[in-house]
């Protein structure tokens, strides 16, 4: 019968075609974070179709800094990946030195490369672990989430914050590293690879874990690029691109490491460029304490840099200086610049021009996960419901950047 059918042209695959389901999900929706809607068509539990809702969250960083003075601006950075917050510090304050012309001494630049790597490790300890939780892997969040956290020790006994850090500021930092922070940097490490090491046991050759992982939402290098992507969602695709390599800044030139790339593009190469991402991060903190040479972390110009609170009360110069910057803000010179870092999920550029006034004229930012969200269709067209959540989770939108 299916064969006398056949020839007279019958599809039997669209006679079986149920009739198509158009669902919101989200912004309410645990899996999407209260900053992203999916509109999707579904054919059963099949992906026809999904429309992806940003700008939730209503950030709205551009013209805020453009509002503000231009050290003002630092606490709004923190906001973009807040994740690891330390890294949009770095290269906002990179582009408002370039616009100035100025170099900040080299232990500084050592000192925010060690913080940028500490962030990288947060942001990768966010993503991987919760990307797991979303898959019903209760216990391997828990052990990223403790690493994570003594990993933010550190970063608080630095800076004074855990998650928001504003430590970085235009010629040079807030303050230098404590006592004993060469020793607490290698007990906490210690005990974070064996958390590595667990977490990879539990995860990486797990039946479930590798099903829900693999061969779901991969792209190809050509699409990747295409679309703009960078950081691991295009390294795992085999494009070795990390901006640390291809256009180096503060140390990284000096430092030993490892670029890691994958193969397929898929979700579980993205999850093991990021595990090795981890472990390079730990290589080049202790390569930099290694390396960290003596000397000032501020340039010596009151112009750029803020003085210090206890040299402004204990003397006159640098209170009026203090008192100018806080007014009117640094005059920084009339011109554009660009400055890109790398960040956890990619390449994260600073767009800033300045009319000679104490305030950005523009300031525009490029958030690495805006490209890879705006790829997303491509990606679960066609996969199953169901795939779209660790898809969703491996690109690591995060509102605070991606909103427009």
């Amino acid at each position: 019968m299916k064969e006398e059918n056949r020839e007279k042209g019958y599809d039997f695959h669209e006679a079986s075609r149920t009739e198509t389901m158009t669902i919101n999900m989200g912004p309410s929706h645990p899996a999407t974070h209260g900053t992203v809607k999916f509109f999707l068509t579904l054919d059963g539990e099949t992906i026809e179709d999904i429309d992806v809702e940003i700008g939730y969250l209503h950030r709205a960083f551009e013209k805020e800094c453009e509002a503000q003075k231009w050290n003002g601006v630092f606490p709004y950075t923190d906001r973009l990946d807040y994740t690891a917050s330390v890294l949009n510090n770095v290269g906002y304050a990179m582009a408002a030195e370039k616009l100035i012309g100025i170099e900040v001494p080299e232990r500084c630049q050592y000192l925010r490369t060690m913080i940028s790597e500490m962030a990288r490790m947060s942001g990768h300890y966010t993503n991987v672990g919760a990307g797991a939780l979303e898959l019903g892997a209760l216990t391997a969040f828990i052990y990223f989430i403790e690493a994570r956290e003594l990993l933010w020790d550190l970063i608080e006994s630095v800076c004074g914050a855990r998650l928001t850090h504003n430590y970085v500021r235009i010629g040079g930092l807030t303050n230098d590293l404590p006592d004993g922070f060469r020793e607490n940097v290698k007990r906490v490490f210690a005990k974070n690879r064996k958390l590595w090491d667990d977490f990879d046991i539990m995860l990486t050759k797990n039946r479930i874990f590798l099903d829900r992982m693999r061969d779901t939402g991969g792209i190809s290098q050509k699409d990747a690029i295409a679309w703009g992507f960078t950081g691991p969602c295009l390294r795992a695709t085999g494009v070795p691109y990390d901006v640390r390599r291809a256009q180096p800044y503060l140390v990284y030139d000096r430092m030993n490491f490892d670029i890691p790339v994958g193969t397929t593009g898929d979700n579980f190469d993205r999850y093991l460029v990021r595990m090795e991402e981890i472990k390079q991060s730990m290589s080049i903190v202790e390569q930099c304490l290694a390396q960290m040479p003596e000397g000032p972390i501020n340039v010596d110009d009151a112009r750029w840099r803020m003085p210090s609170k206890d040299d402004s009360s204990t003397r006159m110069e640098p209170l009026i200086f203090h008192f100018k910057q806080v007014i009117e803000g640094p005059s920084i010179p009339v011109g554009e610049a660009y400055q890109a870092v790398e960040g956890a999920n990619g390449e994260l550029g600073y767009y800033l021009v300045s009319n000679g006034g104490g305030k950005p004229w523009k300031c525009r930012v490029r958030p690495p996960s805006f490209a890879l969200t705006s790829a997303l269709p491509l990606l679960v067209k066609g996969s199953l419901l169901a795939d779209l959540i660790p898809t969703f989770d491996m690109i690591n939108l995060i509102g605070g950047e991606c909103d427009r």
